[in-house]
């Protein structure tokens, strides 16, 4: 097997997939050598990615369910959004593996290697990867792989989002299939910021998920309690059968993550492609791979800056208010889709909205807690 490479890519989740899915896309790259390594096949359907955006883009083909329109629910406050220009979309992880490896093999540059990744490192203009099946090299690795737990500071803000999601099928139509629920926070508050949310895949057919932002994971059994309860008491179904589960934790976190290190750049959860104050990672990932491939291709390197640091900022305040415990997390989003239009808050969600739109939706929350957040942010050390 061919050991120097252009690029390697290490890890074949959402990060290394859509960076790969990207380069084979685009002529450019139809002559570099390229190799993929991860220990698995990646054919298990273990994520449910949802996102927003205006356009199609490079995965449109395995999109498996859309919504224009989306319900925002909490005590005292109910919404059905127009999410216009944006579109809410799903997709299941196996139809984005396969999409993938059947692009794959059509570029006989391009190689697929199963093995556990072992180590990354840049030796001089090279980087090196270390493998099961022994040692390769490329001009730059793209890695997506923690090989240590990282050390998070004690001045850093820490909250995961961990969620159990069922996907469930009933005898009886149930669900509005053109309406998703965003957010439903009317379910107890006790854990931490605690929401269900209800993405219809038919008539009879839906995922629905609970999920909480908190410093510590619940129990397996309060997930399903949580589940249990809403489906019964809130959506008002008695039968039904649960056809798939996923579970899974994301880091909420004002931790800087290493962008690169030499040689190595560093994707996905391992390059801070997560947004710290909601989990979301998708969109973020896109906007990433698409700014290594344009910078390859137009400078030669793929150094390219993340988001403003002005969404890092504020991202921080809401963390610093939510573990604090400054103010309820439902209190928070409340009051943005209560005084915002839908476009205004995706946008600012999606590190993608301008200063005044920052300015309109910052006067949505209580301006006491979020103004001494931000002072407290700004000179804490870190």
């Amino acid at each position: 097997m061919q050991q120097d490479y252009d690029y390697i890519i290490t890890g074949a989740g959402c990060a290394g997939m859509s960076l790969l899915m990207r380069m084979l896309s685009d002529p450019f790259f139809g002559d570099k050598k390229i190799l993929l390594i991860d220990q698995s096949e990646k054919k298990a359907d273990d994520h449910t990615w949802c996102f927003w955006e205006k356009e199609d883009d490079v995965f449109e083909a395995v999109v498996s369910s859309r919504w224009e329109q989306a319900r925002f629910v909490s005590t005292g406050f109910s919404a059905t959004l127009d999410l216009s220009p944006y579109c809410y979309k799903m997709i299941r992880s196996a139809d984005l593996y396969r999409l993938v490896q059947q692009k794959q093999k059509l570029f006989p540059n391009s190689v697929w290697l199963q093995s556990a990744v072992r180590s990354v490192q840049t030796r001089g203009e090279i980087a090196v990867v270390e493998t099961e099946a022994g040692r390769f090299t490329a001009a730059y690795v793209f890695n997506s792989i923690f090989f240590e737990p990282p050390v998070i500071g004690g001045n850093t803000y820490f909250l995961w989002q961990h969620f159990t999601g069922w996907f469930i099928e009933t005898p009886e139509p149930c669900f509005d299939k053109k309406t998703a629920t965003l957010m439903d926070f009317t379910t107890d508050q006790s854990a931490g910021t605690s929401f269900l949310y209800v993405l219809p895949l038919s008539a009879r057919a839906a995922l629905v998920e609970y999920t909480v932002f908190s410093e510590q994971l619940l129990p397996p059994q309060a997930y399903e309690k949580g589940l249990k309860q809403y489906i019964s008491n809130t959506l008002g179904i008695t039968a039904y059968t649960i056809t798939h589960t996923e579970q899974g934790k994301i880091p909420m976190t004002s931790h800087r993550f290493p962008a690169c290190k030499g040689r190595v750049v560093n994707i996905g959860t391992a390059g801070g492609d997560i947004k710290p104050s909601t989990g979301y990672g998708f969109s973020s990932i896109q906007r990433r791979t698409k700014n290594i491939v344009a910078s390859l291709k137009t400078k030669g390197h793929p150094f390219v800056a993340g988001d403003s640091k002005r969404f890092f900022f504020y991202d921080s305040v809401l963390l610093h208010v939510l573990q604090r415990k400054l103010l309820p997390g439902n209190a928070v989003f409340t009051a943005i889709f209560r005084h915002n239009p839908p476009e205004r808050v995706l946008c600012f969600l999606d590190n993608s909205s301008v200063i005044w739109q920052d300015i309109r939706l910052m006067r949505s929350v209580p301006q006491r807690i979020f103004l001494s957040a931000a002072w407290q942010v700004l000179t804490r050390k870190t």
